[in-house]
């Protein structure tokens, strides 16, 4: 080949080689300038579409929700062990065990609660303790036991400081609380439910009217000193025992629904045949076989 042929091919060839990295380069560049410009052409293509992405909103922070007030709580032992209870109080403690009675009735700061025949007042007092100034206890006497039993004591004790949340009420038993006290939160009535027998109360209608002033799911508690199988109410002017029966039945046709029973005042060692009021009872005073029964007034 000759010598002028092969340096003009090498020429051509270094031409073409130039050309096609000259050609390279561009295509470098242009490919560089649409990556760059493409993602904002379809930004801009998208928002003509009405489909822009909508920018996200920062996520608030997370803050928990704040915890339910714990509710007001009772201390039975510290309302038992009061400094300012009276040693005439105090000397009733063992057999009638208050801190038990509190726990079971599950009384609180705040509530509202009816007593009926409150007598001279030993558990009115507790219940206004435990209930503390927020809360209220309406306590009821009949005519007979304010006249024969409570009117110097009952007024004394009502006297106190600490009962100033107690409510007297002075009605029959038949109808213990006025018209306008309602929505109570427990009523509790202690060693007297025997007594309405001989006092010839009209019991169903009491109960009925117990249940009016009971919020729904409110608390009927009674406490009594058991009878023998059997005897129903024929020994509660003479023993001043009941059936316990007897009191389950007639509360529950009042509507009440029976929850639970209390064990703390049983004595399986009490013959039940000795007559349990406080002044005939003497040294035996508290120690009788009582049964202790929650009703509730349905929701």
């Amino acid at each position: 080949m000759p010598a002028q042929t092969k340096v003009e091919e090498r020429i051509s060839d270094e031409s073409i080689s130039s050309s096609d990295c000259r050609y390279r380069g561009r295509m470098k560049v242009l490919s560089s300038s649409l990556a760059a410009v493409i993602p904002f052409a379809l930004v801009a293509m998208a928002a003509a579409c009405g489909n822009a992405p909508t920018p996200s909103a920062p996520s608030p922070a997370h803050v928990p929700a704040a915890p339910a007030p714990a509710p007001p709580t009772m201390d039975a032992t510290s309302v038992v062990d009061a400094a300012d209870r009276s040693p005439d109080d105090r000397a009733l403690d063992a057999g009638r065990k208050p801190k038990e009675l509190l726990a079971f009735l599950g009384v609180t700061r705040g509530m509202k609660v009816g007593e009926i025949a409150a007598g001279t007042g030993y558990t009115t007092e507790l219940l206004a303790r435990a209930v503390g100034p927020e809360g209220k206890v309406y306590a009821e006497n009949n005519r007979f036991v304010v006249e024969k039993f409570a009117d110097k004591p009952w007024a004394a004790r009502l006297a106190k400081p600490v009962n100033a949340n107690v409510v007297r009420v002075d009605r029959e038993l038949d109808a213990p609380f006025p018209p306008e006290v309602k929505d109570l939160d427990v009523v509790v009535d202690v060693l007297f439910y025997h007594d309405t027998v001989w006092m010839k109360t009209d019991r169903a209608a009491m109960n009925r009217a117990i249940f009016a002033a009971l919020k729904p799911g409110g608390a009927y508690v009674i406490v009594d000193h058991s009878g023998r199988a059997g005897t129903g109410t024929t020994e509660t002017d003479t023993l001043h025992r009941i059936e316990e029966k007897v009191v389950r039945d007639e509360v529950l046709s009042a509507g009440f629904v029976f929850e639970r029973e209390g064990t703390f005042l049983k004595n399986d060692k009490d013959s039940r045949d000795w007559n349990a009021s406080p002044r005939a009872a003497a040294d035996k005073r508290g120690t009788s076989d009582r049964f202790v029964l929650r009703f509730t007034k349905p929701r």
